[in-house]
């Protein structure tokens, strides 16, 4: 059986940097979505030029969150996917540069799961077993501890891991199942923190990880 892919810690003032790009941002989840591409694919997709596409690719690539898709292209082509191993973001003990780079970082990919899972819900009528029990919409308010609610992000990262596995190491009959995880504490009426983030310039309202 293979090793389950332990996530990573990333608190690196530069590694959050390369990771808050929003061009970044929208690199990683088109590999996610659509799979290994090349600078030269990637620019028609996302509407840039390729040499844009390179320089964004090289820094992920630095920094471990892409990798060259090994035995793949021609010449001088490369192909890249994002790195297999789950990326985990501590809230703790992060410098005030690295919060700071944090705070660029939003939640990516939300409005495309959930047009992707009013997709499912149209279509699972017709995808045999996969369109039972095997999927889950749900919202739980939890009264917790700090620290049980921070157990409980580790938690979660750690049961990701279980399953996260290697494309090529993936059997016969399996799909691509989406997840996501959002967990953060109401903000009480008299939080100054809470104010302050609302009135923070950049910081859209998001929709719905």
């Amino acid at each position: 059986m293979t090793e389950p892919l332990q996530p990573r810690e990333v608190r690196d003032v530069e590694e959050l940097r390369t990771l808050a790009h929003p061009m970044r941002q929208r690199i990683l989840h088109h590999l996610r979505q659509a799979g290994p591409a090349t600078s030269t694919t990637l620019a028609r997709d996302l509407g840039e030029n390729s040499g844009i596409m390179s320089y964004h690719l090289r820094l992920l690539a630095g920094h471990g969150f892409v990798r060259e898709v090994a035995g793949r292209g021609q010449g001088r082509e490369r192909w890249w996917e994002v790195s297999p191993e789950p990326v985990w973001i501590p809230r703790q003990g992060l410098s005030v540069e690295a919060q700071a780079e944090l705070s660029g970082l939003q939640p990516a990919g939300w409005a495309e799961a959930l047009e992707g899972f009013g997709r499912f819900r149209a279509a699972r009528q017709d995808m045999g077993e996969w369109g039972r029990g095997t999927w889950a919409l749900q919202h739980t308010r939890l009264t917790l501890t700090r620290e049980e609610a921070g157990r409980l992000i580790t938690d979660q990262q750690e049961l990701i891991g279980r399953y996260q596995r290697e494309t090529g190491d993936a059997p016969a009959g399996t799909r691509t199942v989406v997840f996501g995880f959002l967990t953060y504490p109401e903000p009480s009426p008299g939080d100054d923190a809470a104010r302050e983030d609302s009135d923070r310039p950049g910081n859209p309202a998001e929709p719905d990880k």
